[in-house]
């Protein structure tokens, strides 16, 4: 079996973020899913679990982050072409989603991102496999 990944964000209404990742073109597994959470399939083997607060509370002992003012982690997640980029990012904005960044072209490489309800971070991003740099190359145009 293949490694699979879920990440878990709190959100304030799970029927209102259900809707928005539902017209984003999105599904929920319900075998997994209930009145505290939901979880979204992003791919075969990525998910990220929709919970409510309290639900998401049992799972730390820390305070929870108010994603709308701080920030711990930013999904990015990959399609097949920058139109689908565009198109996803323009779907969030309509559905409820909020403005992140603006888009970021590299020539190989496309990106852009959006606010989920809850504010959490989310980076749609295309890479041309034909245009990623060699190393060196990448170094150069690239230094962070």
């Amino acid at each position: 079996m293949a490694t699979q990944i879920f990440v878990n964000l709190p959100c304030k209404d799970l029927n209102k973020s259900k809707a928005f990742f539902e017209k984003l073109g999105y599904r929920f597994n319900p075998q997994f899913t209930n009145d505290d959470g939901a979880c979204l399939v992003i791919s075969d083997t990525i998910f990220a679990m929709l919970l409510t607060e309290p639900f998401f509370k049992t799972f730390t002992s820390k305070s929870l982050v108010d994603a709308t003012k701080s920030t711990e982690v930013i999904l990015a997640i990959s399609v097949d072409s920058k139109k689908k980029v565009d198109d996803l990012v323009n779907t969030a904005f309509k559905a409820g989603g909020a403005k992140s960044n603006e888009p970021q072209d590299y020539g190989w490489m496309y990106s852009w991102s959006f606010q989920d309800l809850d504010g959490h971070l989310w980076e749609v991003l295309y890479a041309d496999p034909a245009g990623i740099p060699k190393s060196e190359e990448f170094e150069k145009q690239n230094s962070f």
